[in-house]
């Protein structure tokens, strides 16, 4: 199905309908743009999904909540400046009145607002900040303004992270944007990392939910730059209906085409997110086949990825094929070793469990050259699949965040 779609500018903004913005309201001490608003045009169906973190976020736990009433959206506000977790009833009230604020500005109730952000675990919101920019930021919403909500949302990032995919369904063009953050912080059950997607069809609620999860399971959480698992990550995703086209029920051809599309733009977006780990100079994909669940091997997949002596041998072109079959062996998944084969992009490393002769200089120079770098594995045990993302570990890694808050 993916030869249906075709890839678009616009980011969140290419769907009809959707209007973003972003401005600078001094939440960042580089004066970088850093408040961003994602609007819907009209009520709009909501999806998220959130960290299992513990430690959740204000900003998550009242997302969930106007996510559990089914209830329309009209808007994501997200700042990139203050985390707002683990701030107790204080930063609870101050995501409250955001959403208050920003409901104002627009004319619509404050539920149906989503509230993000992200920076520095125990800053609460500067009010006074958000209240001094929201005139100028509804004032600058446009249908043009995709690319500056890509940029509105980041911190470390190096690069913004867009996309825009568009199809046709029962004769008409469906569209799906969206935008995301993250570059340290990263692994599964979300990473840090905040992603918004827009999608132009009419979506039944739960439909709509069943989507989302499903497009996170084979992208965001299939992703890892350093083992850590933040306070505030999401994925929000709003359907608003403005193409014309419904899709009412699950496992239709319209329902069919178009969480493939959601998957790929979800996929497009995390491997953005991978690419652009902090201190990264190249991405990992790992691709595990042959196993006897998807559950499985993309377990084995995201272990191989986040694996610190798999990134480590990468970032040094080391061809260290031992520490991808070590990976792989303490992913908590039962394999037989003897039917194992291993490859690093053309040179086959291991056949049946046992290793083979490969030009170990060619094998380097693969590393030192390609990316994304691409190691697979086929377990001979069935035939479900599992891809995971993941970057090299550099030097720069442990500079960038020795120094994050000093």
């Amino acid at each position: 199905m993916a030869a249906d779609w075709v890839e678009i500018s616009g980011g969140v903004t290419a769907p009809q309908g959707f209007q973003a913005a972003a401005v600078k309201a001094g939440l960042k001490p580089s004066g970088s743009l850093d408040l961003t608003l994602i609007t819907s045009d009209v009520p709009a169906v909501a999806g998220g999904v959130f960290t299992t973190n513990i430690a959740k976020a204000a900003c998550v736990t009242y997302n969930q909540r106007v996510l559990a009433t089914g209830d329309p959206v009209r808007a994501i506000i997200c700042n990139a400046g203050q985390a707002n977790a683990c701030t107790g009833a204080e930063g609870e009230a101050d995501n409250l009145a955001v959403a208050a604020m920003v409901g104002q500005a627009l004319g619509i109730p404050p539920q149906q607002v989503l509230v993000a952000s992200t920076g520095v675990i125990g800053k609460r919101l500067e009010l006074e900040k958000f209240a001094r920019a929201m005139p100028e930021l509804v004032k600058s919403l446009s249908p043009t303004g995709g690319d500056l909500a890509a940029q509105g949302i980041l911190t470390t990032d190096l690069v913004a992270k867009s996309v825009a995919l568009e199809t046709v369904i029962e004769g008409k063009p469906v569209r799906i944007g969206g935008i995301a953050k993250g570059s340290g912080m990263i692994h599964p059950n979300m990473a840090t990392m905040l992603a918004f997607v827009t999608c132009d069809a009419a979506v039944d609620p739960a439909l709509w939910q069943n989507m989302t999860r499903k497009a996170a399971d084979i992208s965001f959480n299939q992703i890892t730059v350093d083992g850590d698992t933040s306070t505030n990550d999401m994925l929000l995703t709003l359907a608003n209906g403005q193409s014309g086209v419904s899709v009412i029920h699950e496992d239709t051809p319209a329902a069919l085409v178009l969480q493939e599309m959601l998957h790929a733009a979800c996929g497009k977006l995390a491997m953005a997110i991978a690419r652009d780990g902090e201190g990264a100079t190249k991405l990992i994909e790992v691709r595990v086949e042959g196993g006897e669940t998807a559950q499985q091997a993309r377990l084995i997949a995201r272990t191989i990825a986040g694996s610190a002596l798999v990134k480590s041998a990468a970032y040094g072109n080391d061809p260290n094929w031992g520490r991808i079959v070590a990976a792989a062996g303490r992913a908590g998944v039962d394999f037989d070793l003897n039917r194992l084969d291993v490859y690093l992009g053309p040179f086959h490393l291991m056949q049946a469990g046992k290793p083979l002769a490969f030009d170990r200089t060619a094998a380097s120079d693969y590393l030192k050259t390609q990316d994304p770098v691409k190691i697979r594995l086929d377990l001979h045990q069935g035939f479900a699949v599992g891809v995971a993302w993941g970057c090299d570990l550099s030097y720069d890694y442990v500079r960038i965040n020795a120094e994050y808050t000093t």
